[in-house]
């Protein structure tokens, strides 16, 4: 009795199972813009910059400021603040959003390799007690980056600057 129930039951479903129908659709046209492509390309570096640095500088690069609670028509240049507790970025947009120069500062992140062997080149024994990391980010001029460096031997402190290939400045 038991196997003709089911044998019903599933003989009542078999139908409605294979009834649906499936349905294909054309989706719109999606349309990307890359504004800011050209900021992020010129900060990359041979060295990746520490993870909390990559992540506000693709925050500022993403930002649509159109969308923003900032944009008026009536403007041509805007200035936004983006912070973090490792640092902050201060940014200046034209009316289409496009970024045209940030100032960036961090403190105590990860140092490059780089930077790393040349202070212990230099001055073997000696431990490094702070760093700030500054990118200054100008549309025609270029990006420059540069470390100031707190380095520390017992009771002595030495201040010492290097740009991000280790050459000292």
């Amino acid at each position: 009795m038991k196997k003709l129930i089911t044998t019903v039951l599933i003989l009542g479903l078999l139908p409605a199972l294979f009834s649906q129908e499936i349905r294909t659709e054309e989706l719109s046209e999606v349309v990307l813009y890359a504004t800011n492509y050209k900021y992020l390309n010129s900060l990359a570096t041979e060295e990746p910059a520490a993870i909390p640095v990559k992540m506000l500088q693709r925050k500022v690069a993403a930002f649509n400021l159109e969308n923003s609670d900032y944009y008026q028509d009536d403007y041509d240049y805007y200035q936004i603040n983006f912070f973090i507790p490792d640092g902050k970025i201060l940014a200046a947009y034209n009316a289409e959003g496009k970024i045209i120069r940030t100032i960036e500062k961090f403190e105590n992140v990860k140092l490059p390799e780089s930077v790393n062997l040349a202070v212990l080149d230099r001055f073997p024994g000696w431990v490094v007690s702070e760093d700030v990391y500054l990118v200054k980010y100008h549309e025609t001029k270029g990006v420059s980056h540069t470390y100031k460096i707190t380095l520390v031997n017992g009771d002595k402190t030495l201040k010492v600057k290097l740009d991000n290939k280790g050459n000292f400045l």
